[in-house]
């Protein structure tokens, strides 16, 4: 889990980037969820969380950026 302070250093294309691998691992996290094979459910809420603490972080920069 990122912290985030450290999420907030990012710039906008790094944050669209962990976008990405977030959301490409909870496509694989709940593929193998349905399937048996996650050993640990709680990934998925833990990614889900993380998911949505960058997607904000995004929102919040791109609005700062129309704004100046």
């Amino acid at each position: 889990m990122t912290k985030p302070v450290e999420l907030r250093r990012l710039s906008l294309p790094e944050l669209d980037e962990k976008v990405q691998t977030l959301r490409r691992q909870m496509f694989v996290l709940r593929i193998q969820h349905s399937q048996r094979q996650l050993a640990k459910h709680a990934q998925i809420r833990t990614t889900r969380r993380e998911l949505a603490r960058v997607l904000t972080l995004t929102a919040e920069k791109r609005r700062e950026g129309v704004k100046e």
